[in-house]
């Protein structure tokens, strides 16, 4: 490895290229974005050519340079020519050290466009402020909706104006529908599936038709070719010489012609080929989590039991309560008042009650019999009990600081959704779905995991546990969980952790983190009731078009492709202005989805009808898009200007 101070030569006279520093998955699949789709010239700064996704990322075609530095350095970035840059992105190391990092680069270079990877988010926000032309995104939290919303078998929205924008797949296609984003959806073949397909207008298969009968035929008759399937009649030939010397059967016609247009499913657009299909779709709201109310405020209370007890003092205050209702039980039963017998039992619980005498006992005056003395007895003995267990648990919560210690999942825990690695992903996913009131347990190997600590800050019982993954999934409370979310950083251990919760429980619902497209493929194709998310699928289109400048909504996943929820601004001056619909989605892998005109800024007009009217200054689009799609929209953009 190259050592700081030494580095590799510079890489040979350069500029208007790209920087990227890293050698992980995203800058793997940022480098891939910036050269395959924007076709610009790229130079990745890794810190080590033999670890990591560096060797894959030497063997890219259009990368123009890799150099090695141990640590980006003031050296580094002049090894990369950061002052003839046009962006450079930051996508690997702590926030610290890419802030650092951020800041040089602006010295050397003020016009340089910024983009860098942050996990505080907030920290992000106000750095932005210090950086001219930068922009700070954080990869986990990009991703972590997808993640989260395929563990609740919910799908995943992207929030436009007032409405939220999610996929929707075959029978789920409603009327709500805006555009078709993908078809031949084959979940043991996800290699045919076409995103944002051509399409075509209700008269292509007439066309079709009419292109089978040949230019020569006679017009037939064909089955739904008009209004109530009645169409042309044949015209008689002129020329007899050409008359056909057997006409064929014309109900064989019809059915032949029937053959040839494929059944459309519920949402297909017309002309395209047999297959799932997908949709985008626009609710007024968020889709609603499948949790009863009842279930989470059980569990809600269950958990808070837990976090302020331990599991014995759980059990004593359990045995004392249980003992109390079932005396007053008994007290109203033998004297028919339920106020009388309330009072009673509170005095007796408190201490406070007075016992008969023996002289009013033997005179039969006493307030009650001898089941109502038991009862008394054992209200007035749980009372004693309730103090001293509540000093121990004020003692144990303030004095012991119980809130950082490890607490394992309690009996009651139903229905959750275990997050096996607590990573800057996995502390994004649990933080999600604790928010949406869905009960979670953490899962990690390394106790010196980052996420460990601000995942029991919420709360959240975690299981920390570097023997068998078979061990950590039962102590997790496999049998009783709803989804098994597997999000480490390796691909063979989260597959690992799919199957063995497959194992231990076939029903549950499981989603993996995959990078690798080999290994996805064979999860759809082997396993049902699961999916798969790779985090630098996800976030390279946001990083690579916040490098050039545009801002990304949301990303929405199709299986393992990526639509791109985007809002584009036509400033005076601009490419966009002049351009129509048509001149937008021309290049395919585009669709213009909702408008929004100067004179009405904050009135989304959504399927904007008119294809002719050209943008103004001021017009905002919205737009679905492909990664090449979105890509060569920016470039056309970029170009003009």
């Amino acid at each position: 490895m190259t050592s700081e101070g030494w580095g590799t030569p510079p890489v040979e006279p350069i500029s208007q290229h790209y920087i990227v520093c890293g050698g992980n998955a995203l800058a793997h699949r940022l480098a891939v974005e910036l050269v395959e789709h924007y076709e610009v010239p790229v130079v990745v700064l890794v810190p080590d050519r033999t670890r990591d996704h560096a060797p894959q990322i030497e063997q890219l075609p259009g990368v123009a340079a890799v150099v090695e530095y141990s640590s980006v350095t003031e050296e580094a970035l002049r090894a990369v020519r950061v002052e003839t840059a046009r962006g450079i992105a930051l996508v690997d190391g702590s926030d610290q050290e890419n802030i650092h990092t951020a800041l040089s680069a602006q010295d050397h270079n003020p016009g340089i466009r910024i983009v860098l990877r942050m996990f505080n988010q907030r920290l992000g926000d106000n750095i932005e402020r210090l950086l001219r032309n930068g922009t700070a995104l954080s990869g986990s939290a990009t991703a972590a909706p997808a993640f989260a919303a395929a563990a609740l078998s919910r799908p995943n929205s992207v929030q436009v104006g007032d409405r939220f924008l999610h996929i929707a797949y075959d029978e789920d296609i409603d009327s709500s529908r805006i555009c078709v984003v993908a078809d031949r959806i084959d979940r043991q073949d996800l290699s045919r599936i076409r995103l944002l397909p051509e399409q075509e207008g209700d008269s292509a298969p007439f066309v079709r038709l009419a292109s089978a009968f040949g230019d020569d035929g006679p017009v037939r008759r064909v089955r739904g070719a008009g209004p109530g399937g009645a169409g042309p009649e044949p015209e008689p030939s002129a020329d007899p010489a050409r008359e056909p010397a057997a006409q064929p059967d014309r109900a064989a016609q019809d059915r032949a012609a029937q053959d040839r247009v494929p059944e459309q499913r519920p949402g297909q657009e017309p002309g395209q080929e047999p297959g799932g299909v997908a949709a985008l779709q626009a609710l007024p709201s968020e889709p609603p989590i499948r949790i009863g109310w009842s279930r989470r405020l059980r569990w809600r209370l269950l958990d808070t039991l837990r976090y302020f007890t331990s599991a014995r003092l759980r059990l004593v205050l359990i045995t004392a309560l249980a003992a109390v209702l079932m005396a007053f039980g008994l007290l109203w039963y033998l004297n028919r008042d339920f106020g009388w017998s309330l009072y009673v039992s509170l005095l007796d619980l408190a201490g406070a009650a007075q016992p008969d005498q023996h002289a009013d006992a033997a005179a039969g005056t006493g307030t009650g019999g001898t089941w109502q003395r038991v009862a008394q007895v054992v209200i007035t003995f749980c009372g004693i009990t309730f103090a001293p267990v509540a000093t121990a648990i004020m003692v144990e919560v303030l004095g012991s600081g119980r809130r950082g210690q490890p607490r394992n999942p309690g009996a009651g825990t139903r229905d959750h959704v275990i997050v096996a690695g607590l990573g800057n992903l996995g502390t994004r996913v649990v933080a999600q779905l604790h928010g949406l009131g869905v009960p979670v347990v953490g899962l990690e190997r390394d106790p010196q995991a980052r996420g460990i600590s601000a995942v029991r800050a919420l709360g959240v019982p975690v299981v920390v546990d570097d023997g068998p993954l078979e061990e950590q999934l039962r102590r997790a409370r496999l049998k009783h969980s709803r989804a098994v979310v597997a999000v480490s950083g390796d691909d063979a251990t989260n597959l690992e952790a799919a199957l063995e919760a497959r194992a231990g429980k076939p029903d549950v619902r499981v989603v993996v983190r995959l990078f690798d497209d080999n290994f996805a493929r064979h999860v759809y194709a082997t396993l049902d009731n699961a999916a798969s998310r790779s985090v630098s699928y996800l976030s390279a289109p946001a990083f690579a078009a916040a490098l050039m400048g545009r801002e990304v909504l949301g990303t929405l996943s199709v299986f393992r492709h990526v639509l791109l929820i985007a809002e584009l601004r036509a400033e005076e001056g601009g490419a966009l202005v002049g351009m129509n619909r048509h001149d937008l989605e021309d290049p395919g892998g585009v669709r213009v989805i909702a408008v929004r005109l100067a004179d009405r800024p904050h009135l989304y007009t959504w399927n904007y009808a008119d294809r002719t009217r050209r943008l103004e200054p001021g017009d905002r689009i919205v737009v679905a898009a492909s990664r090449s799609g979105f890509a060569r929209l920016n470039t056309a953009v970029v170009d003009e200007t």
